[in-house]
């Protein structure tokens, strides 16, 4: 058996990333990170604002998500998202207005818990990021 399964995280605009020669994928779950290796069992998850840590036979990227759905199967994991960016693009001014908005959004009153949850985090995340 292979240690290496197939990835692609798909997002409104493009196929971002179609590669078969991965490692390694962590992804931001509701539940907490979860680490998918080859041979994972099979899984369809939400995912929450956070990192997507890609690790493949030439090396290691980060991705900034918002949202998203991830399904395992078959050795194949499918990432759907509506906004993904490199950790490496994300700059302070991105940053900035992201968490600007979000504290925006955040202050209006007929917002439902898992929406001021989901919001919380990316404004949690946003904050832990050490960009200048």
């Amino acid at each position: 058996m292979s240690d290496l399964f197939s990835l692609e995280i798909v997002n409104p605009e493009k196929s971002f990333i179609n590669k078969k020669d991965i490692k390694e994928v962590v992804i931001p779950g509701y539940e907490g990170e979860m680490g998918i290796l080859s041979g994972h069992i099979s899984l369809i998850t939400f995912l929450k604002p956070g990192i997507i840590k890609v690790i493949s036979n030439s090396n290691e990227d980060h991705y900034y998500i918002e949202d998203g759905i991830a399904e395992f199967k078959e050795n194949n994991l499918s990432i759907l998202t509506s906004f993904i960016l490199s950790v490496k693009d994300l700059n302070k001014n991105f940053v900035d207005n992201s968490i600007k908005n979000a504290e925006q959004e955040l202050s209006k009153s007929d917002l439902l818990d898992e929406k001021k949850f989901i919001i919380n985090q990316k404004i949690d995340l946003l904050k832990s990021l050490n960009i200048n």
